[in-house]
C-alpha cells in the first residue's frame, strides 16, 4: 500500500512538473496501469493516449525486453488517413468483438504532445514533450481512429464475430 501511494505521489509530481491538466493525463495513467490505448473528453478538454510495444531482443544472449510507448495527444486535430484494414476489436464500452474498417495510417496534430516511455529494465517512466505532426500505423493508427471515433461520439458498428463461418480444410 505505501509503494502505490508512493507512486501515486510521483504521478502527481510528474503532472505538477509537465505544467499540464490533471485529466488531461488520465489516458496515460489508464495505459500505462491497465493497458491499451485510452480517451478522456470533457466540456473543454479532448485527450487520447495510444499505446505502442516495442521489443528489443538480443539474439546472442538470447534475452529482451519490451518497452511500451505512450504517446498522450491533447486536443487531437486528425490531419489525414490513408488505407483500409479489416480488423477484429473489441472495445470496453460493448459486450462484443465487431469487426471494423479502421486506416492504416493516421496523422495527427495537437495543442500538446507528450511521450510516456516505460523501460522495464531500469525501470523508469521517461515523460518528454514532443512535436508533431505524428504519424501512427498498422495497430497504432486503429487504436487512434478508435479513440478519435469516442471524442467525437461517433462510434461504428460492425458485423460480430458470431456471423462469421467456420470452414475445416
Amino acid at each position: 500500500m505505501k509503494k502505490q501511494l508512493s507512486f501515486n505521489l510521483k504521478e502527481k509530481s510528474a503532472i505538477r512538473q509537465l505544467n499540464i491538466q490533471a485529466d488531461a493525463f488520465l489516458p496515460v495513467l489508464f495505459s500505462l496501469k491497465f493497458g491499451g490505448d485510452w480517451s478522456f473528453k470533457t466540456r473543454d478538454l479532448e485527450a487520447l493516449a495510444v499505446k505502442e510495444k516495442i521489443t528489443r531482443y538480443n539474439e546472442d544472449i538470447k534475452e529482451g525486453y519490451t518497452m511500451e510507448r505512450v504517446t498522450l495527444l491533447v486536443n487531437p486535430q486528425l490531419i489525414g488517413t490513408e488505407g483500409r484494414v479489416l480488423r477484429l476489436e473489441k472495445c470496453g464500452n460493448k459486450k462484443e468483438r465487431e469487426l471494423v474498417e479502421r486506416p492504416y495510417q493516421v496523422e495527427l496534430q495537437a495543442e500538446d504532445i507528450i511521450l510516456a516511455e516505460l523501460d522495464p529494465k531500469s525501470m523508469e517512466i521517461v515523460l518528454r514533450r514532443i512535436d508533431g505532426p505524428l504519424f501512427f500505423e498498422g495497430s497504432a493508427a486503429y487504436g487512434v481512429s478508435h479513440e478519435m471515433e469516442h471524442l467525437e461520439g461517433q462510434e461504428r458498428s460492425g458485423k460480430y464475430l458470431w456471423e462469421f463461418d467456420y470452414r475445416v480444410e
